[in-house]
């Protein structure tokens, strides 16, 4: 059976595959062997169960252990064995003509300790050194074909939020609002999985919250929290009634073919207390002028100081992303396949910002009892600053 899938071009992987072997030549490694399946996918071009071992020069091999006959109708790649077991591995490369990697370059970020061992069993004779960073990096600056599908996704992630007004009603419980909006996010094609990095971290669609239920903290590493419906998930949308006057955040992610857009606007039945309104308008003041600021060649951790700056000047020093010991030190992040992904907006950072990364800022406060107020937008790194990908108006939406 043909299968609907996201068809990276042979041209686009190709140049992906060659930016990691340069990375590899770099660090004086024989290869890498690609476990992750989001760095599978990027440079294999599908998220089957398998191994992609790229050579410092020549023809990378995906070995597929499930599904082999997915695999090979999804990916452009050249070479593509079926594998039935990770001892396997070895045999394979040396059957395509490759000798054992003296250095091996693996995810050592995200690869759990006990298969690590079962490389270093594999692989006894080579030195397995950590090129998440290499990896990391090559994603962080998107290609042209990238960058539309993340304009397609900031689209919907709009239309989402238009359909907010249409449902948001006093007495709803969030979790009933969140399931309404999240089905109508899946029927316009959001894949019901966002992927993130982080060991331990997890998303579902992202945060809806209202009033006092907002401001409480997770332990994700998000300057919003929320009940959830269980301390089993401990964030995000719970059983809390919506009432009026009261901001309504709704952060959502959506995740169209592998791509994502992070987006986050505040609703409210009636006028918000004044105060709120002006830290929200705050918020939209801080987004807009590092909006011109964050140019290619700017270090983000600089970024991240202008930001906390501009908040301590407009009097939410105390609220700037959290509230005391435990307040996120970022205001923004790259995003792309996942949600974590460089540059970070964080304190003490030092990578350059590129023409051609993504960016999520969003400035936000937290009102402990009260309720989260600020704006999340994508964007995408110019010569000229950042575009804001997402349309929906940043202001306030009030509902009458």
């Amino acid at each position: 059976m043909p299968i609907d899938s996201v068809v990276v071009p042979a041209g686009e992987l190709a140049e992906r595959i060659a930016k990691l072997q340069k990375a590899l030549a770099a660090r004086e490694a024989d290869g890498a062997l690609i476990c992750q399946k989001t760095d599978l996918f990027y440079f294999g071009a599908t998220s089957q169960q398998g191994w992609l071992y790229v050579p410092v020069d020549g023809k990378p091999i995906l070995m597929v252990f499930k599904d082999f006959d997915r695999a090979r109708q999804e990916s452009p790649l050249e070479e593509i064995v079926s594998l039935v077991g990770i001892k396997q591995i070895a045999g394979v490369l040396q059957r395509y003509g490759y000798p054992l990697p003296l250095t091996l370059g693996m995810e050592l970020d995200v690869l759990p300790a006990n298969l690590y061992l079962q490389y270093c069993a594999i692989f006894q004779q080579a030195k397995i050194e950590d090129i998440s960073y290499e990896i990391r990096w090559i994603r962080a600056v998107k290609s042209e074909f990238e960058i539309i599908k993340i304009r397609a996704a900031a689209k919907l992630s709009d239309k989402v939020a238009a359909m907010v007004p249409e449902l948001l009603q006093v007495g709803k419980t969030e979790v009933t609002l969140s399931g309404q909006l999240e089905g109508y996010a899946r029927s316009l094609g959001h894949q019901g999985i966002v992927r993130m990095r982080m060991w331990g971290t997890e998303l579902f669609y992202g945060h809806l919250m209202s009033g006092d239920g907002a401001a409480v903290p997770s332990y994700l590493a998000s300057p919003t929290g929320g009940t959830g419906v269980s301390a089993v998930i401990g964030q995000g949308a719970g059983f809390r009634k919506i009432s009026a006057n009261e901001p309504v955040l709704v952060d959502y992610v959506f995740a169209l073919d592998g791509y994502l857009s992070d987006h986050a606007r505040i609703f409210s039945i009636g006028r918000l207390p004044a105060d709120l309104e002006a830290a929200h308008g705050a918020m939209l003041e801080i987004q807009d002028e590092i909006k011109t600021q964050a140019r290619p060649g700017v270090l983000t951790g600089e970024l991240y100081e202008r930001m906390v700056l501009l908040a301590e000047k407009k009097g939410y020093a105390e609220n700037f992303m959290g509230v005391g010991d435990r307040r996120i030190r970022f205001t923004g992040h790259g995003l792309g396949l996942e949600l974590d992904e460089f540059p970070f907006i964080a304190k003490g950072q030092q990578l350059a910002l590129e023409e051609g990364m993504i960016i999520a800022l969003e400035p936000k406060t937290i009102f402990p009892g009260r309720g989260v107020v600020g704006i999340e937008n994508t964007h995408l790194v110019t010569k000229y600053g950042l575009e804001q990908l997402n349309s929906y108006p940043d202001k306030i939406t009030i509902l009458t």
